[in-house]
């Protein structure tokens, strides 16, 4: 396994309509364990497959740039994944959900903030 990361156009400042709905989407991917709490994972934190960073796992956490994923899997099995969250959230989200860094979105979505 390989240590993974990305970073998705799903960012901090985003209206509380859009936040409320990003748990629908984590609940609907593949893995899905549950946020951390009670010693599991971090307070809060969405994880799946593992609490455990050493094992197969996913997490993620909201930064300035926007949602900040990090998993220990092998490259295919999450670019699999990623793929699947992003066709996911933008069905959810009501937005095209992507990758700033590699060129699938852009900063164009002052209309969706708060």
């Amino acid at each position: 396994m390989e240590h993974q990361e990305c970073n998705l156009n799903i960012r901090y400042d985003l209206s509380r309509e859009i936040w409320d709905k990003v748990p629908l989407v984590y609940e609907r991917m593949n893995g899905w364990i549950g946020f951390g709490k009670e010693g599991k994972g971090e307070n809060g934190i969405p994880y799946w497959f593992s609490y455990n960073e050493e094992d197969k796992s996913i997490s993620a956490s909201i930064e300035p740039n926007g949602l900040q994923f990090f998993a220990n899997m092998e490259l295919n099995e999450w670019t699999q994944w990623k793929n699947e969250f992003k066709k996911t959230a933008t069905e959810i989200l009501g937005f095209k959900v992507g990758e700033i860094e590699e060129g699938e979105v852009g900063h164009e979505i002052e209309w969706i903030k708060k």
